[in-house]
Formats: structure tokens, C-alpha cells, sequence
């Protein structure tokens, strides 16, 4: 995905919501409440968190989900992967989060492609106007 690249028309943004704890984790990777959001747009969720970006098409995403809590270790910091299935998580805090899943997998934790993700985790600041949001959009 190109830097910078935003969704057509926004209709939501989601701020992501930071324990302290975490804040200070992430802090070192660029990490911050400023650099850190999910736009929600008319074909396709961006997800920004810090340096990281990854998109999924709507119409890729078969299902959401809320999910937690999160044990800090294996979700704080920068994003991370799950090696088990190649989940992404875009962590802020180790409550609760969005579990989107994609018929078809995306980039995200590495600039190139080569990896691709089935499904992403993220701890936006309010996770059921999020669920809500996408399955308005066909998500289950």
C-alpha cells in the first residue's frame, strides 16, 4: 500500500485507545495516540499504527468479532504476528479489541508484501461502533 493512502471517502474514524503501559512500550517504534487510527471509508478499512499501515477491501472481510484481553507481552509494542495462522495485531492496550477476518490476505507487517494476513486485531477506543460499522458494510 502507498504511504499515505487513505480510503476514497472516510465515513468513520477510530482512535485507538492506549493503556499507559502500552503506551510506553510502543513509544519507541513511532507508536503514538497521533500517529494511530482506523478509517473506516466507502471500499476499504486502513488501519495506520505508527509506521505500520495495512488495508482490507469491505468486501474482503468475512467476519468481526470483539475479542480479549490480550496478555501484554504478545500484543505490546510494535505490531506483532502470530505464527500460528499470520495474524496481525495493531495493540494499544490488553483489554479488548476488533478481530477482523478477510477472505483474502493482506499486507501489513512488512513493507513488501511477501507476508500476507488472514485476519487483524486491533484495540480501537470504541470496538462495538467498529463491529457495528462493518457489518453494516456485509461483514458477519
Amino acid at each position: 500500500m502507498a504511504a499515505g493512502y487513505l480510503p476514497r471517502m472516510v465515513d468513520h474514524c477510530f482512535a485507538f485507545r492506549f493503556a499507559r503501559s502500552y503506551q510506553l512500550a510502543a513509544f519507541p517504534f513511532g507508536v503514538t495516540p497521533s500517529t494511530c487510527d482506523v478509517q473506516l471509508g466507502d471500499d476499504r478499512l486502513v488501519a495506520r499504527f505508527g509506521p505500520w499501515r495495512t488495508e482490507i477491501l469491505l468486501q474482503h472481510i468475512t467476519n468481526v468479532s470483539i475479542t480479549g484481553p490480550y496478555g501484554f507481552v504478545k500484543t505490546a509494542g510494535p505490531p506483532h504476528l502470530t505464527f500460528g495462522d499470520r495474524g496481525l495485531t495493531f495493540a494499544t492496550n490488553g483489554d479488548r479489541g476488533v478481530f477482523i477476518e478477510a477472505r483474502v490476505p493482506f499486507r501489513g507487517i512488512e513493507p513488501i508484501g511477501v507476508l500476507r494476513h488472514p485476519n487483524l486485531t486491533i484495540t480501537v477506543a470504541d470496538c462495538d461502533a467498529l463491529s457495528s460499522a462493518l457489518r453494516r458494510h456485509g461483514a458477519r
